[in-house]
């Protein structure tokens, strides 16, 4: 069986480090708690929006990102289960596709360089269970769909849930 798993917010804490990035250039005190339901840059005044928005156009940006917590584990476990393969949509942000194919060399060294794809529309992907943050990559999946829960998508609906790792896990292995 085939699995594809998305990186930014499934694998990738890019929400936290949004949230970080913002509270260290503005002294602010911003939380997930406060971002629930909405996307980080949607909860700061306007005249930083757009700041926020670039984050992930700076250098470094997606190479210091934190390992959502258990994932090294499952996926690891997974792996052994399953031909897995990490779907990632690199391409709206160049620097990243060098950034996130060092960051899996770190973080994730069993998941060979021929099974990441960094792409751009997942709607390409054929396989049997596709895990993402996003649902409207998950609409055109054929197969099994897992919506990865991050606070941007607490109030989407409409796919089967895994709220984090351990879930996961429980679903699959």
């Amino acid at each position: 069986m085939t699995l594809f798993v998305d990186m930014d917010e499934v694998m990738a804490d890019t929400y936290g480090a949004h949230i970080e990035i913002y509270n260290r250039d503005y002294q602010e005190s911003l939380t997930h708690d406060i971002c629930m339901g909405s996307e980080v840059w949607q909860k700061v005044p306007v005249e930083r929006q757009n700041s926020v928005r670039q984050h992930a156009t700076n250098v470094g940006f997606f190479r210091n990102l934190e390992p959502i917590a258990d994932s090294k584990e499952v996926l690891k476990e997974l792996s052994k289960k399953y031909e897995l393969f990490i779907a990632s949509a690199a391409m709206q942000f160049p620097n990243s596709l060098i950034e996130k194919s060092e960051w899996l060399d770190e973080h994730f060294p069993f998941v060979p360089w021929q099974n990441r794809i960094l792409c751009g529309h997942k709607h390409i992907l054929k396989g049997d269970i596709l895990i993402d943050d996003r649902s409207y990559n998950l609409e055109s999946f054929e197969g099994r769909s897992l919506l990865f829960t991050s606070p941007h998508n607490v109030n989407s609906n409409g796919f089967e849930r895994v709220n984090n790792w351990q879930e996961v896990a429980l679903k699959l292995l």
